[in-house]
């Protein structure tokens, strides 16, 4: 079983780009500069925009972070988005999901330029991502196919399973593994709430990519000998050894799982970091372009 390391792999490609934002300013060009807007004062996304500004620093980019309390109006949301739109010195920028209530997220992502969506969420990167064009892709799909390419796992003729289809994680991760690339050329089944016989499903699968939110869901039995898995849960489940009183556990019963496979990632460590890594490969991207 070869264990699939997020955060050592997310440090070593921060490095690389570290160096090509080097080799940029010695060609008298600015760094990159990505920025951020967070409405309210949500836990996890304050965590995550933190994190997404402390990649920056490691990246050698430039970071804007832009808050809002909770009762901002749509309007006010947008004429910012307008104002990053306009902006030639911001390469890339993000809105923090997810939003107030009262803000239809929709609209808001449809508002950004394509040409600075380093999230991948506008229907144009969407698009231009299904039938294989250049664009920007969701940062946590691109993290995972990054980690199956720099590992050496083979995907092509192999059967791979996605469990959940959010427009984040599910359906582009799909989309990705099913293409005509490395890694890629992979049958993709799509299993979700509605779908009957899932253990039957999975124990086909010569790749698990587990995106449900449903901590421990894959059990051993849902997995064949040899199989690879990717994690892409992370719930808080209460801990009580814990000073913060939770940890965070993954879609995939790790400990049993684990011997069955030939990879696997963990929760924490695996896919999470990869995420913001890829993150910050779109905004050297959105700066080279």
């Amino acid at each position: 079983m070869t264990l699939i390391d997020g955060k050592k792999t997310a440090a070593e490609i921060k490095q690389e780009i570290a160096a090509q934002v080097k080799e940029m300013e010695s060609r008298g060009e600015r760094a990159p500069h990505l920025a951020a807007i967070l409405v309210g004062h949500d836990g996890g996304s304050e965590t995550y925009v933190a994190n997404k500004v402390k990649a920056c620093g490691e990246c050698g980019f430039r970071s804007s972070l832009i808050r809002f309390e909770d009762d901002v109006t749509e309007e006010r949301l947008l004429d910012e988005i307008k104002r990053l739109n306009e902006d030639d010195e911001v390469d890339g920028f993000i809105v923090q999901l997810p939003l107030p209530r009262h803000i239809d997220e929709q609209r808001i992502i449809r508002a950004i330029d394509p040409e600075k969506d380093v999230d991948g969420f506008h229907p144009v990167n969407v698009g231009n991502m299904s039938i294989g064009l250049p664009g920007f892709v969701s940062a946590t799909p691109a993290g995972i196919m990054e980690l199956l390419r720099r590992y050496g796992v083979e995907t092509k003729g192999k059967h791979a399973v996605v469990l959940g289809r959010s427009n984040i994680v599910g359906k582009p991760m799909a989309t990705l593994l099913m293409q005509k690339s490395n890694p890629g050329n992979c049958t993709v089944t799509v299993c979700h709430s509605a779908t009957p016989n899932i253990k039957e499903i999975c124990r086909e699968a010569d790749i698990i990519v587990a995106a449900l939110g449903v901590p421990g869901f894959v059990t051993e039995d849902m997995v064949k000998p040899g199989a690879t898995v990717i994690d892409v849960g992370t719930t808080r489940v209460p801990d009580s050894t814990r000073k913060s009183g939770w940890r965070l556990r993954g879609d995939v019963d790790f400990e049993n799982v684990a011997p069955k496979c030939a990879f696997i990632t963990p929760v924490p460590g695996g896919v999470g970091p990869m995420t913001i890594c890829s993150l910050m490969m779109n905004t050297l991207k959105a700066k080279q372009k």
